[in-house]
Order: structure tokens, then sequence, then C-alpha cells
């Protein structure tokens, strides 16, 4: 009688499943492959390694079948990023979910917004980073002492301006995606380098690469000295005659991006002044008013992205002032445009997709609840019917009471209320969900979004969608997430969406970790 095997596959940092073969383990690599590329929706070309237990569990390449066995550990190596250009030991791990049906693919997290709007381009960080080409004769140099290390373990001590070419190549690849780098990114960088050039490995150190790290962070700070003298926005928003007089401290309020922004704070388009763009934006306040006048409005939201998010940064205005300011912002389409200029991936595409995608295993973890939050997450598995957008939105309840978080501030249902009596408790709001009923049950009349007590946004089709519009109105207007949900839109953010998934707080990786058992 044949016995099911299982095997462990690492998709990617903090990005492992569990892969079931009920006949047992395939009879080749290949079928072993195909096996892999369906149950874990991998889009990109990928090869195997194994952990090798000869080898001190160091992961080599997958050859024969006879090399793994049951509960095994393998590693997906994707070979999207080319070798000569990369090098041999620097692979992109893109996102295993589905693609959106939009012309961006969710799954390349490494590709760059090429848009005429903007003077920067901008790329998401690789899950692995990729080492450039360093200059012709720091490439002979280092194939030269990379050569030696292979043949007597000789390490490398770089002279001064080999030092400097490699410390400068690096920067140069890291800004392509942050000037504002993480504890945990800098460990990548480094770990990258030594990884491509063993040979530049650091005697004494633990890592092999601590001395490379702290060149690094030098070399990035002094960078940003030189990029705020030329002007770049992102930086020059954090300059000491940018903060308040009271509060001119190097280290108080430093913006940076900190929910996976690309774009965070752009230039200005090339041509384009402070005061053309105001111009534009004051056109755009009549253009809103006109009829079948979108692509209008879309092209002078795209050219006015710099302006606007300058703004919402550095001003961080009311939302009142944002709406008379910006009153084609609060679009569920522009939305949408607005946080795929932020982040580079679709909004509302993206979030219904990975809800759907996620249900099973969601329903699962309600159903394994125990104690009081147990007897209410049963409860909304017990009410899920065939209605897509219900069903969504009991997900999205129980994600909020699984986190200990009440549902109702995130949603708040009104029936057979007074107008008077609505816009009392609207006003009441900081942020939040209002759904309003004509009769019990599932028969919504209206589906908006509260901000500040205003109402935003109105007349959507259901809660689910309204959560994803809210949830791209913090990214649009640089807002914090609100206290009493801030699990809530952490899970959303980065187990579902997939943004800057690094650095997870107990709850949320507690979260991640039961959802992908």
């Amino acid at each position: 009688m044949t016995t099911q095997a299982i095997l462990r596959v690492i998709l990617g940092p903090d990005n492992s499943q569990r892969v079931t073969f009920s006949a047992g383990l395939p009879s080749t690599v290949a079928e072993l492959e195909t096996n892999i590329k369906t149950q874990c929706q991998i889009m990109e070309p990928f090869r195997l390694q194994f952990m090798d237990a000869v080898f001190g569990n160091e992961f080599m390449n997958l050859i024969s079948i006879e090399e793994i066995q049951d509960k095994a550990t393998l590693k997906v190596v994707y070979t999207s990023c080319q070798p000569q250009d990369q090098g041999e030991h620097s692979f992109s791990f893109p996102s295993t979910s589905a693609p959106d049906d939009t012309s961006f693919s969710s799954g390349d997290s490494t590709l760059i917004i090429s848009s005429p709007e903007s003077t920067s381009s901008r790329a998401s960080w690789p899950d692995l980073f990729c080492v450039p080409r360093f200059t012709y004769d720091a490439e002979i140099k280092l194939e030269k002492a990379n050569k030696a290390f292979r043949e007597n373990g000789m390490l490398l001590i770089p002279d001064p301006k080999l030092k400097s070419d490699i410390l400068e190549g690096l920067i140069q690849e890291v800004v392509k995606h942050s000037v504002y780098l993480t504890d945990s990114k800098f460990d990548q960088v480094a770990e990258a380098l030594i990884l491509k050039h063993p040979c530049l490995q650091s005697k004494g150190s633990p890592t092999g690469y601590e001395g490379w790290k702290m060149s690094l962070k030098y070399k990035l700070s002094n960078y940003r000295t030189h990029l705020r003298k030329v002007g770049c926005p992102e930086v020059c928003v954090n300059s000491l005659k940018n903060k308040p007089a009271a509060k001119r401290c190097p280290a108080f309020n430093v913006k940076r991006p900190k929910r996976g922004e690309v774009e965070y704070c752009p230039s200005f388009p090339l041509g384009e002044s402070a005061q053309s763009l105001e111009k534009m934006r004051i056109e755009l306040l009549s253009d809103v008013k006109k009829r079948n006048n979108k692509e209008t409005i879309r092209a002078k939201m795209a050219r006015t992205f710099a302006l606007r998010r300058q703004e919402v940064i550095c001003d961080a205005p009311m939302i009142s002032e944002v709406q008379e300011r910006w009153p084609a912002l609060f679009d569920a389409g522009e939305i949408n445009a607005e946080f795929k200029r932020l982040t580079t991936i679709p909004l509302q595409s993206r979030f219904l997709s990975q809800l759907d995608l996620l249900s099973q295993s969601l329903l699962r973890m309600f159903e394994n609840r125990s104690g009081e939050q147990g007897k209410k997450l049963k409860d909304i598995a017990a009410t899920m019917t065939d209605d897509i957008d219900a069903g969504r939105e009991h997900l999205i309840k129980g994600i909020c009471i699984y986190l200990n978080e009440n549902p109702d501030v995130l949603v708040q249902e009104y029936m057979d209320v007074t107008e008077t009596a609505a816009l009392s408790a609207i006003e009441k709001t900081t942020v939040g969900i209002y759904v309003t009923r004509e009769t019990p049950g599932i028969d919504i009349s209206d589906v908006g979004i509260i901000i500040e007590g205003v109402v935003v946004l109105q007349d959507l089709d259901n809660v689910a969608l309204a959560t994803a519009m809210l949830f791209g109105l913090f990214y649009s207007l640089n807002m914090k997430y609100p206290s009493q949900l801030r699990y809530t839109f952490e899970v959303i953010q980065k187990v579902v969406m997939e943004l800057d998934m690094t650095q997870l707080s107990r709850k949320a990786q507690s979260f991640k970790t039961k959802l992908l058992q």
C-alpha cells in the first residue's frame, strides 16, 4: 500500500508551505517540480535544492529523487534574476499568489515602475537582494580573489579604491528601492555581497559581513546628505528646516516608507514646478464637475501625484482640507490608481482575490478557535453562504474577532434610524465603514467610508470593497491605522496584501503561522 508523503517547501524568507503527495513521492525530479508548481501556485521558472546532511544541512541542487525522502525540506530557487547581471547566488522570490487581472503582475517583486510622470524610477524591495556588477577593474580584482579563495581559502583585504567602488555600486543599487533601510535590509545586502564574493568575508565576524554592514550604513547616510543637497524630496522632507522650530532634532518624526511604499515622496515630473502643478490642481476642481471626463482626470491626477504626495506628507492636512483641494482623489478608481502609484501593486483586485484564496484557511482557523471567541467565529463560519460579497464580509469581521478587536468599530450598521441620528453617529466616528439597511439581513441600501467624522466615500457595493478602499486611503493620505483596529489592518497589509512582511507584531505573526499550518 502506497503511503502518503509530505515535504516542506521553502518559497522565500518567512514563506514556506507543506506539499502533500497522496500516492507517495514522484519517481522523477521533473514530476516533483510539476507537483510543487501546481500546489504552491508558482508562476515563475525555478529549480529545487535539498537539505544535504552530508554537508551540514547546506542546500544543494536536487538532481536525483533518491536524494530526498518523506518529510524532507526543499528550497525553491527562482531563476528570474540573470546570473550575468546579479550573480549566481542571488535570485528573486516572487509572490506565489495568482496574478491580478491588471497590467502589473503582482508576482514580480522587482518590477520597476517606468512612468513619464516622475523623474524617479523605484522598484519594490526584492525578497533577495541582487548584487550588481561593479566597475570593470573591481570585477577583475574580485574574480582573481574569488579564485584564490576557492583554491586555498585566502580572504581579500580590499584596498581603499576597491572598497569604495564596491560600496558605491551597492548604494546605487539600494537607492533604486529605498533611501531608508531597516537593519534587516542592511543584513540582506551585506549577506548577498559575501555570498556572491566569498573572498570579501570579514575575519572574526560571526556572520562574515558585519564590517560591510556598518560601512553600508555610513555610506548610505553620507549619500542621503548628497541627495538632500541636490533636492531629493524624500530626504529634504526630513531636513531640520522642514521640522517644527521647537523640535528640530535629527531623530524627531523621520518621514520615510514604513508600509512597503515604493514611491513614498517622489520628485516633480520633468518640466514641471510647484506653480505649474498647482495650476493643474485648480483645473481639476472644475474637471471633476464635468461628465464623461474620467480620462482627463486620470491623466492630471497622475501628473500631480508628486505635489499631492508632498502636501500629504509635509503638511498632514485634515481630511476636510484634502477633500477641498483634491476632490478627485475620493473616488474608487482614483484610490486604486493612487495605491498602485505608491506600492506598484493593484489594490482592489489583489485584496479580493487574496481574501478568496485564504478563505478556506481562515474558516479552518475560526473553527479551531476555542472559548468565547471560538463561539463567535463558529457562528460566522456557520452563516457562510454562496453569496461571495456576504462571505467576504464575514471573513473580514472574523479576522477582527480572532485578533481580539471589535468588528463593530470597523463596520457600523444603521437600520431604521433618522437622518439626524445617523449624522450624529457619523460625526463621532474617527475611522470606519457605515452600512445602511432597509431590512434586517443582507439587503444593503448603502455602504460608505467615514474618516474624521466626514463621509469621504459612499455608494460602494459591499463591505469588502469598502475595506479595500479604506485601506487604500490609509496609504493615499499617509494615515496611521486606528489603534482599535491596528492588528486587523496589519494583517490585511502584511498577510493578505503581502506588503512589507519582514517585521510582524507577535499577534500578527501568530495569526500568520496558524494560517499557514
